[in-house]
């Protein structure tokens, strides 16, 4: 079990908090166009303003690749901020990120103030972690919060430097839910636990299935890697998505999880289209039987159902990667299927980021989940059970 301090367990009164956010939102012409991160750092932030704490905001944005670039400023996400916690989030406008501005604003603090940081990527040592930005955020403050799950899976100064010179660090209430959820919930589920994985490579899902065989007591498989296993078992699969050096590969995680007694359930049919588009014809087929010219798109409805009654009795979900292309609303049914099951299971229902979570918030399931992570990268590798750099510099219980 990963047992990290987080908010809850220190002081902040009069103390001077780095915390370490994800505001690495969308941007377009200098206004924010998706606004969830902010908000999903607002109980943080709220929490430490309460405690009395002087807050400082740190963040990145996009890939200004060490050079301060103005349209990467997080300017506007200051006076945003401003108006979501009703009271002035003070912006330091250093190119440097920690200059006069920052340190002047920090030194005039009150308790319960808020200043934000400018973009941690403008400095080129952020992305390296090394010790001269490391040393000069640590310089502004005594203790350290870190609560950017989507930035976890890399050792920055901003979120692993900075610790190396800070006594007390903890991770904020995004962190600590990511980490009961994808990392304790998977190592230790109430099962019966299932997987559901898609999107379109075996080859970038090597490690999620191989760590996964080993815990779960059911493994589906759709998406485009399904066709990876569909010829991997001798069958036709047109000119459908498909790793050939993976085929080996895939048979033998068949035999790995007959070995186990886990439960691997593959698509029995698919949706297919004769050209990859959303006017495509269509035709529904037997899985392995899918004529030369066509691509398969989506799980068939006979999959939809089986897919559906394995969530059924489950206790913990897990899911990562969608069913089809549901970006084109004729080949959107398999992952919509599965979002309706696990919207409808009693289980503990875990969306593992990237276009899992894009989907099922896309198809209106969101508030039916139990949690949504929000990183993609780094949800992945908490599923390959890999350890990650953010949450592992944080203080232990």
């Amino acid at each position: 079990m990963l047992n990290k301090k987080s908010v809850d367990d220190i002081n902040v009164k009069g103390k001077r908090v780095l915390v370490r956010c994800d505001f690495n939102v969308p941007l377009i012409d200098g206004k924010i166009t998706d606004e969830n991160r902010l908000v999903a750092a607002l109980p943080t932030i709220k929490k430490l303003i309460a405690d009395g704490g002087k807050v400082i905001l740190c963040s990145h944005l996009g890939k200004p690749k060490g050079q301060p670039v103005p349209e990467l400023s997080l300017a506007p996400v200051a006076v945003r901020l401003s108006e979501l916690l009703g009271q002035e989030v003070k912006f330091a406008a250093d190119p440097e990120v920690v200059g006069p501005n920052a340190k002047a604003a920090v030194e005039a603090m009150q308790d319960g103030d808020v200043i934000l940081l400018e973009n941690t990527r403008y400095r080129a040592e952020e992305t390296k972690n090394e010790d001269a930005f490391s040393k000069d955020l640590a310089s502004l403050c005594d203790v350290f919060v870190n609560d950017a799950f989507g930035t976890a899976h890399r050792a920055h100064c901003s979120n692993v430097g900075v610790t190396k010179y800070v006594d007390t660090a903890v991770v904020g209430y995004l962190m600590q839910k990511e980490i009961d959820f994808l990392g304790n919930a998977v190592n230790n589920p109430t099962r019966p636990f299932v997987a559901i994985l898609g999107g379109a490579k075996v080859s970038s899902k090597i490690s999620v299935i191989e760590n996964l065989l080993d815990k779960v007591d059911t493994l589906i498989i759709g998406g485009g890697m399904a066709y990876t296993f569909a010829k991997s078992q001798g069958g036709k699969i047109g000119i459908s998505l498909c790793e050939d050096d993976y085929l080996e590969y895939a048979a033998n995680m068949l035999k790995k999880a007959e070995e186990k007694g886990v439960k691997l359930l593959l698509p029995v049919d698919n949706r297919i289209g004769d050209e990859f588009s959303n006017d495509a014809n269509i035709k529904i087929v037997p899985t392995g039987e899918i004529p030369d010219g066509w691509e398969g798109m989506d799980i068939g409805p006979e999959t939809e159902k089986i897919f559906a009654d394995a969530v059924k009795d489950a206790k913990t979900v897990v899911w990562n990667g969608p069913m089809g292309c549901f970006e084109m609303p004729n080949f959107a049914h398999g992952t919509e299927a599965v979002a309706q099951a696990l919207a409808e299971t009693d289980a503990v229902t875990i969306i593992g980021g990237g276009d899992s979570a894009a989907a099922v918030n896309q198809l209106g399931y969101g508030d039916k989940m139990t949690h949504i992570s929000t990183g993609g990268g780094a949800s992945l590798e908490f599923l390959e059970g890999k350890e990650l750099p953010g949450v592992a510099a944080a203080n232990d219980k």
